[in-house]
């Protein structure tokens, strides 16, 4: 049997296939709103519902989580028509789509939000271009994150999106506190592994009690930093396996600080031996992104117990085709 065009259930969402299109910023929306250019940007992509799921590119929670100018924004009730307009028109392709909610840290420029970034601890980002740093983040401001993406989800939920995920990757604020390279806290929020994830706990459970039991959750962890003295394997699949019990109902597999590159790796699937760990320890579905272009190698990671689900970015992003024809060459 097929695996990669066999269906599998998140939450409370039968998936038709296993084919994901994950998250991918197009810089297309302005002043945080969906524009024309968005919505066929992703009529394109979703078109003859090839894709299992389409999973949107982050969108900011808050003024200060902004990551960077022309992203959509889900931090405001005026944002509801555009967001309503854009799955209405994945819907009308025949997949599914989720929102990405995200909080840049200190991953978010002065310059373009106006505020002063915030983290975990007032440490440069290691990818930051200045010397300039963030300001620590203070009880007050843990709970208007959380605040925040709990009414992130809200809307999410009102605009028709089929479910959420969590952004804790690719270096912004969860993946800030999670990896003990930029969380140097000395209180509850840093430090041991437990308290390191204890906001993304918090968050998870705030997210539930808003959008109800059912409503699929899904989180994106920067699995391992590959860096010394950064986040493990170990870290990740113990994070995982909270998560779940949180109310998590799939585990996106990425990188961390390092982003959704993994130097030294060029085979189909470079995160595999992080979701694998992943998936043997949790019993919900985990979706495997990195460097994954063909069906078969696909079809592959499915069939070997690597994943629940694929994720394939550059090559839809190349090719819009790219769903219709993977699924054609399984079949």
């Amino acid at each position: 049997m097929k695996l990669l065009t066999s269906p599998v259930q998140v939450g409370n969402l039968i998936l038709k296939n296993r084919l994901v299109m994950p998250p991918m910023a197009t810089s297309k929306a302005e002043n945080g709103k969906v524009t024309p250019d968005l919505i066929r940007y992703y009529q394109e992509k979703s078109d003859g519902g090839a894709l299992g799921l389409i999973i949107m590119e982050h969108s900011f929670i808050s003024a200060e989580g902004q990551a960077s100018a022309n992203q959509t924004s889900v931090s405001s009730d005026k944002d509801l028509a555009g967001l309503r307009e854009l799955t209405a028109a994945i819907h009308a392709n025949g997949s599914p789509v989720f929102a990405q909610l995200n909080h840049a840290g200190s991953a978010a420029k002065e310059e373009v939000t106006g505020y002063v970034p915030l983290a975990p601890s007032a440490l440069k980002h290691p990818k930051a271009k200045d010397d300039r740093l963030p300001k620590a983040m203070t009880a007050q401001d843990l709970e208007k994150v959380i605040a925040d993406f709990k009414e992130a989800a809200r809307r999410a939920q009102a605009a028709g999106f089929d479910g959420v995920e969590i952004h804790s990757a690719h270096g912004y604020l969860l993946n800030q506190f999670y990896s003990p390279l930029t969380n140097h806290r000395t209180d509850e929020y840093g430090g041991t592994l437990g308290n390191r994830i204890r906001l993304h706990c918090q968050i998870i459970e705030a997210i539930r009690s808003q959008v109800g039991a059912e409503y699929p959750l899904a989180l994106r962890l920067g699995a391992c930093e590959c860096l010394a003295n950064g986040s493990t394997m170990e870290d990740a699949v113990s994070a995982c396996v909270q998560f779940e019990k949180a109310g998590v109902d799939l585990i996106d597999i990425t990188g961390g600080l390092g982003g959704y590159v993994r130097p030294g790796h060029s085979e189909q699937g470079y995160f595999q031996d992080f979701s694998t760990a992943v998936k043997q320890a949790v019993s919900i579905p985990v979706l495997l992104t990195g460097g994954i272009t063909e069906a078969a190698a696909a079809e592959a990671l499915l069939q070997n117990g690597k994943a629940d689900l694929i994720g394939v970015g550059r090559a839809l992003l190349k090719d819009s085709d790219w769903a219709k024809n993977a699924v054609c060459a399984v079949q």
